[in-house]
């Protein structure tokens, strides 16, 4: 039988949860996800947990956050004084605001705390620290 291997291109249905049971991705509800093994476009411990089944196999995997999103790092959180901020354009907790580095690109970052003088923003992936569940079933190998 055919195995996946780097280089395949995979199309498998998956459900990620968080360890109190919480999801927070699926693609049960959308399109399979389709990818190629071994670009890197997606998180270490989910392209390692797809290479050798076969079509129609499914697995639960167990990652830690060095498989996943890393570590949470402290040193990426950082503070802008309010008086950077145009009038009334102040973010709400928990909102994630936009910004560009110097070469243009896009990202963006959580508000995670608000005080008198600062609003602190945290550049962690919202995963970063979780160890995280995969239901995964591989579909097909392309």
């Amino acid at each position: 039988m055919n195995t996946a291997k780097i280089g395949d291109r995979v199309r498998v249905h998956y459900t990620g949860s968080l360890q109190d049971g919480t999801i927070f991705d699926s693609s049960l509800n959308h399109q399979p996800l389709d990818f190629k093994i071994g670009e890197g476009k997606l998180i270490p411990g989910f392209e390692n947990a797809v290479i050798g089944m076969t079509k129609g196999e499914k697995k639960v995997v167990v990652l830690e956050p060095k498989d996943a999103y890393g570590d949470y790092n402290i040193d990426l959180s950082f503070q802008v004084d309010l008086k950077d901020f145009p009038d009334g354009e102040i973010p709400e907790i928990g909102s994630e605001v936009e910004f560009r580095s110097p070469e243009g690109d896009s990202f963006y970052l959580s508000v995670i705390d608000i005080d008198d003088e600062k609003v602190t923003f945290d550049a962690n992936h919202p995963l970063a620290g979780q160890i995280l569940t995969f239901e995964i079933e591989l579909l097909e190998i392309i």
